[in-house]
């Protein structure tokens, strides 16, 4: 008799034929660009209950451009393991054609060229039209938000997250769950969330001083649909307060709360839930964790790391959900649910290409209204790029090499320190930057540009501390986005030593002189968690060092020596 793992599987590899071949199918579509809506949202239908996911919008309303990372590297149970599968190797995975679409959308090389054949991606109101389209096929599909959308561009930060929850508004959602949010501040994430038409989740959201689960965020929500009852628990970011500036929300405590949820999922279970759903924001290797050692969970739609993968992931009898980020995929799920358990399932990753999925004219003009006041400002051309400007990759993108040269130029200093974060869209060369540009990869509540000595030890701990964050062997233990990111110094890093010794050969550029650990150095950086962080922002350091060069030029960079990947 087949065990439901093995049904599971049968059902994963149904759901390729949906999801991975669909995608290699496109190449022989790519030259005459040939690629029509119907295909992208061709799905044949199946089950009972369809959920709709979209996460780490980080507040793109437009179309953008997206290059995905060409260096991921997974350490302890995930080396080798999606998402850490880049380039050439994810493509041969999957069974990716090179050139094809879906080549252009899932991976990083040739992207400049393939940019040039297949356009922006992305866009709420391309994106409002697929989620109208699964609508059309199953009407009562739950449509959940997995976080990291009312953060990153410019009129999110001006209007502090109303032009992004105006505009989510319209595209109905049933729940959401948390990150960046919070970075607006306790009172103004209250004011939103208690104007919401949907469901603020948060299993793992406790208020601070009594160590309770916080009632603004309630851990889960019930939904009827297709005749099965459905609970979605909500897991937002889990290292809040330490990625980013805990005084902002001092009210409230996070952590993964592995306890809690079994808690939340047996709690549900024992409430006549058939199918169990976790809208998280943990990262997808911390999701693969908490899926063996939280049972009961059918689904986890998996967030924040930015990942997206054509077919799910299985773990036990929990499948993985990876849908990308900046608006750029919507992912499908159609579910098989019987007798109060998860039978089998269809999945579908959904490339939003900008100039093939209409727009819906509805939430186009939403759009504009949020930008109109602000229109002379995004569009005002501060210079141009001759070289591809990208961000993501575990060690330098060149949008951040950028940011540490403005820093060095414009505050005089030896060395520039860049946060690793994931988020922020790509430039092509030859492009015009924009002020809009500069905030898509600036954009923050603590943007402000510090400058201040730190002597050649400190820099190693600061080094030493964030590559813990990425390449501890314990997803646990992984509380940060990419390795900071360096202008001035060069380093060699052993990604496979223990806490503490992974940092060696740390080197001042512009001289060549190794760093002494006792002498202090000038260093220039931003985002700095710390309260009371004084400097100009961060987008105006790099508006004025873009205006000086007039067309910038970002030099490869090979300052860090990677061992052990």
């Amino acid at each position: 008799m087949i065990s439901r793992r093995d049904f599971l599987q049968t059902s994963m590899a149904a759901s390729a034929i949906l999801g991975a071949s669909s995608f290699g199918n496109w190449s022989k579509l790519a030259a005459q660009q040939a690629l029509t809506q119907d295909q992208l949202l061709q799905f044949d239908t199946f089950g009972n209950v369809s959920l709709i996911h979209i996460t780490d919008i980080h507040a793109q309303l437009k179309p953008i451009y997206f290059r995905e990372p060409s260096v991921n590297i997974g350490v302890g149970p995930n080396k080798g393991e999606v998402p850490h599968v880049t380039g050439a190797d994810f493509r041969k995975l999957y069974g990716i054609d090179d050139g094809s679409p879906s080549h252009y959308a899932l991976s990083s090389g040739d992207f400049s060229a393939l940019a040039q054949t297949y356009g922006k991606v992305g866009g709420l109101d391309r994106v409002a039209t697929v989620i109208d389209a699964m609508r059309a096929d199953r009407p009562d599909a739950l449509l959940l938000d997995g976080g990291d959308t009312w953060h990153g561009s410019y009129t999110c930060y001006k209007t502090q997250g109303q032009d992004m929850v105006n505009v989510m508004n319209g595209l109905k959602p049933d729940a959401m769950t948390f990150h960046w949010e919070f970075t607006l501040g306790s009172d103004r994430i209250h004011e939103i969330v208690e104007g919401l038409p949907f469901a603020a989740l948060g299993q793992n959201i406790f208020d601070a001083t009594w160590d309770e689960p916080a009632e603004m965020f309630p851990p889960y929500q019930f939904f009827e649909r297709g005749g099965v009852k459905i609970a979605v628990i909500g897991q937002a970011f889990p290292y809040m307060p330490i990625a980013n500036p805990g005084w902002m929300f001092p009210e409230y405590s996070f952590g993964i709360r592995d306890q809690n949820m079994q808690a939340m999922v047996d709690e549900v279970r024992g409430q006549g839930a058939e199918l169990v759903v976790c809208l998280s924001h943990n990262g997808f290797d911390v999701d693969k964790k908490m899926a063996g050692n939280v049972t009961g969970i059918d689904v986890i739609l998996t967030g924040h790391t930015h990942d997206a993968l054509p077919e799910p992931v299985l773990v036990g009898e929990t499948i993985l959900i990876a849908s990308g980020s900046n608006g750029k995929f919507v992912s499908r799920v159609d579910l098989d649910v019987r007798d109060g358990r998860m039978m089998g399932f269809r999945h579908k990753l959904i490339p939003i290409f900008s100039d093939v999925i209409a727009p819906k004219p509805e939430i186009t003009t939403l759009i504009d209204e949020q930008r109109a006041p602000f229109k002379s400002d995004l569009e005002e051309v501060i210079g141009q790029t001759d070289g591809l400007l990208y961000r993501r990759g575990n060690f330098n993108g060149t949008w951040d090499d950028l940011i540490c040269d403005a820093l060095m130029s414009e505050r005089d200093a030896d060395i520039a320190m860049s946060p690793g974060v994931r988020w922020g869209p790509s430039l092509i060369p030859g492009q015009d930057i924009t002020r809009e540009d500069i905030f898509n990869v600036t954009s923050m509540t603590y943007g402000e540009a510090y400058r201040s000595e730190m002597t050649g030890d400190f820099i190693k701990v600061i080094l030493e501390d964030v590559a813990d964050n990425i390449f501890n062997p314990d997803p646990y233990y992984q509380q940060g986005g990419d390795m900071v990111r360096t202008g001035g110094l060069g380093y060699r890093i052993d990604i496979n030593q223990p806490q503490g010794s992974r940092i060696s050969d740390l080197t001042l550029l512009r001289t060549g002189e190794a760093i002494d650990p006792s002498k202090n150095y000038v260093v220039a950086g931003w985002a700095s968690v710390n309260e009371g962080t004084e400097g100009p922002q961060i987008w105006n350091v790099v508006e004025d060092h873009i205006r000086k060069q007039g067309t910038v030029s970002v030099s490869p960079n090979d300052s860090v020596t990677v061992v052990g990947a």
